[in-house]
């Protein structure tokens, strides 16, 4: 048997045990830290800064559904900004409850409805990947410079090493956006894995996920918007981290969070649950922020930008299975 096939067998037993890693560290910080203190800081928080962190969030859901509608928009996919809004709302819910927030994936079955779902997929990953390389530029040009003082590993070497990787990913990155190059390393998967009754729906699947692919030049302006969308994003975590009297620099912060943030996207744990806040401990106590303060912090963020917006994706969720059931039924 190959190595590749045995391991792929022992991912398949053990992968569904990894969100309990990040959950049990979740519930290891909250019993260490004292869950009485942690909500004495969540009572105490100060309900201006609240109220603004609440106006930055709907900037940052309005900047993360611009992004992937602009993209959808230059791969001809007719869909109006409000119907976008709705289905990042429900994307969201999804993404809350699954590792890696993989299950923002359910956007491409929304998308198939106005194109197909080639279209759909391929506007999921290229959406997520501009938002991973953005999201490394931050950790690179931020993370570097606020804790070159702090650590000693934080050198000029490390920061080389993570340019050259940063480019690297852009290189992978586009050699995957060229259909020709993509289809001659991936036709050995095709011809060994994919199945034989599979083979045409794949080939068909691969072929719209090409389909209308915006040129590469454009896809500049769409990363300006991710970095705009995760500025928002940290903004609104700020306000929070200020309501709770975590006193630090901006600049300090957001060279810290896209660190965590980051770490949060390995998907081994549910939402990034207990990864995220053991990071941010870790990095934030470099400048003196209690460990209670950084976990109040973390929870209100999760509840503000991940559990309020999914609130309001349920009822859409259950109005569009309820429209999809009578759809059905009128076809029979």
């Amino acid at each position: 048997m190959c190595p590749f096939l045995i391991f792929f067998m022992l991912w398949q037993k053990i992968k569904k045990y990894f969100p309990l890693i990040g959950i049990a560290l979740f519930a290891y910080l909250l019993i260490k830290l004292d869950i009485n203190e942690i909500f004495k800081q969540l009572l105490g928080s100060s309900k201006i800064y609240l109220i603004a962190a609440l106006i930055f969030v709907l900037f940052y859901l309005f900047f993360q559904t611009l992004k992937w509608h602009v993209l959808a928009k230059k791969q001809k996919i007719p869909i109006l900004f409000h119907e976008s809004l709705k289905i990042n709302l429900i994307s969201n819910f999804y993404g809350l409850i699954t590792p890696g927030k993989l299950g923002m994936v359910i956007r491409a079955e929304y998308l198939k409805k106005y194109s197909n779902i080639g279209k759909g997929i391929s506007n999921f990953v290229i959406d997520k990947v501009l938002s991973l390389l953005s999201l490394f530029l931050m950790v690179i040009l931020f993370g570097f410079i606020v804790l070159k003082e702090k650590l000693e590993w934080v050198n000029d070497f490390s920061l080389i090493y993570s340019v050259i990787i940063f480019f690297l990913l852009i290189g992978m990155f586009l050699f995957f956006y060229n259909k020709e190059k993509s289809k001659s390393f991936l036709r050995v998967v095709y011809h060994k894995f994919v199945p034989q009754k599979m083979k045409e729906k794949a080939k068909g699947t691969f072929n719209s996920f090409y389909e209308d692919l915006p040129k590469k030049g454009s896809l500049v302006g769409i990363f300006l918007l991710h970095l705009i969308s995760w500025l928002a994003c940290y903004t609104m975590i700020y306000f929070i981290a200020l309501s709770l009297g975590i006193n630090i620099k901006f600049i300090y912060f957001i060279g810290v969070y896209p660190i965590a943030t980051l770490i949060a996207q390995i998907p081994i744990t549910i939402s990034g649950f207990g990864t995220r806040e053991a990071t941010l401990i870790a990095l934030l106590g470099l400048f003196g922020v209690e460990a209670v303060k950084v976990f109040s912090m973390s929870i209100t963020a999760l509840f503000i930008i991940g559990v309020f917006p999914a609130l309001i994706a349920i009822p859409l969720i259950l109005r569009e299975r309820s429209k999809n059931k009578i759809h059905k039924i009128k076809k029979i």
